[in-house]
């Protein structure tokens, strides 16, 4: 994420980052995204409202500084479906292998500040 709100400087902020763990975090503003489906995958909301997610929102992204490159690959197949079983596995576990909290743990801790 840092290597993109960088390069994100120099295109003219073309990604608007959104933080999920705000307070202020409203899924009305965000295409209705709620905070649980927002932490379980990447997701991007283009120009014109379309969400994307998984590889396709990393490859949008990347696209929008100008690093379309590193994720051309992903669209054609068997790249494609390998990519996203990959990123599935991550998705599922990268609060264990981050060492966060899992979930519901997270969420219970939300509610409570809410």
């Amino acid at each position: 994420v840092n290597m993109l709100k960088e390069r994100n400087d120099k295109y003219d902020g073309a990604i608007q980052f959104v933080d999920i763990s705000s307070q202020d975090y409203s899924p009305n503003d965000n295409q209705g995204l709620d905070y649980t489906t927002a932490m379980g995958r990447i997701h991007a909301i283009l120009s014109d409202g379309t969400v994307v997610k998984d590889v396709e929102a990393f490859r949008k992204l990347y696209e929008a500084v100008g690093l379309g490159w590193v994720y051309a690959i992903t669209k054609y197949e068997p790249v494609a479906s390998i990519a996203e079983a990959v990123y599935g596995v991550w998705a599922k576990y990268r609060l264990q292998i981050t060492g966060r909290p899992p979930m519901d743990e997270i969420l219970k801790s939300r509610r409570k500040k809410v």
